[in-house]
């Protein structure tokens, strides 16, 4: 066996110790936690805008602030949007915020694109307004609240106040997925689904998220919409004390795959769930 040197045992030594000396120092750099987008509308489009500019992003919001839109900030095929359309995948991480709208001009809060994905953690979406489908959010993509919640929404001539899952008959159809959120005070006018429209080939996904007092003119579905869509699904998620003047002021549905458990669809006028075909699981007249 080959012996080392003195010389070569004293450099070995010397760069052990310098490794283990860089590792120390390494380890003990406390990691930067991600600078806050700053309370104003301003910060937060040019926030999104980097996002999508940098293929995807997680974007922390300021704790507690209310992120006023007063304009729209991009005029898509489907109308002016509140936000830049999501086109890749965004986190917006709150801790009680709010985005809101404050216009006379009318546009909805956020469209996703199809190959857009949009996740809001404590977030609330709240007054958007949309001549033609989804008052908070138009989903072409993929759409997840944890925690947030879509709350006084509007759509006229469109479906779904709080949130519409686009009607897709070919390719790649979008998907929404609620945990531990709200859907109220929605509403649309001549268009299906005052809380929640789930198109056709939609999955709409629902767990632990009540669907309270939305409201539907001149059509069917106060709370929820699901017509010819793949999947429907209400985890611990009651519906109740929605209206829509053509009935089924709970949940209509036209064809589709539904399930409910533990989904209590109660108080809703001037019915819960009648017209739909075929019936909705679980509901009562």
């Amino acid at each position: 066996m080959t012996r080392l040197s003195r010389r070569h045992l004293s450099t070995l030594r010397a760069l052990t110790g310098a490794t283990i000396a860089a590792a120390a120092i390494t380890a003990s750099i406390p990691v930067a936690a991600q600078a806050a987008v700053a309370c104003n509308e301003a910060a937060l489009i040019q926030a999104i805008h980097a996002a999508n500019t940098a293929g995807g992003a997680n974007v922390v919001l300021t704790p507690g602030c209310v992120y006023t839109l007063t304009r729209s900030h991009a005029t898509g095929t489907n109308g002016p949007d509140g936000l830049p359309i999501i086109n890749t995948v965004i986190t917006l991480t709150g801790n009680a915020n709010v985005i809101t709208r404050s216009s006379l001009l009318p546009f909805r809060i956020a469209e996703v694109s199809k190959i857009g994905k949009l996740t809001l953690k404590n977030v609330t979406l709240n007054n958007g307004s949309a001549v033609g489908s989804g008052g908070g959010i138009l989903n072409f993509g993929a759409v997840t609240l944890t925690g947030s919640a879509l709350t006084n929404n509007t759509a006229v001539l469109g479906t779904g106040g709080g949130l519409s899952n686009a009607d897709t008959p070919s390719g790649t159809a979008p998907a929404a997925t609620f945990t531990s959120s709200n859907v109220s005070g929605n509403s649309t006018t001549a268009g299906r689904g005052g809380g929640v429209y789930n198109g056709t080939r939609g999955t709409l996904t629902m767990t632990s998220t009540p669907v309270k007092s939305n409201t539907n003119l001149l059509a069917q579905g106060g709370g929820i919409a699901a017509i010819n869509s793949t999947a429907t699904t209400l985890t611990s998620s009651p519906v109740s004390v929605n209206n829509a003047t053509l009935g089924a002021g709970g949940i209509y549905r036209l064809g589709g795959v539904m399930t409910i458990t533990t989904s209590p669809i109660t108080g809703n006028t001037p019915n819960n769930c009648v017209g739909s075909t075929p019936a909705v699981p679980s509901c009562t007249a």
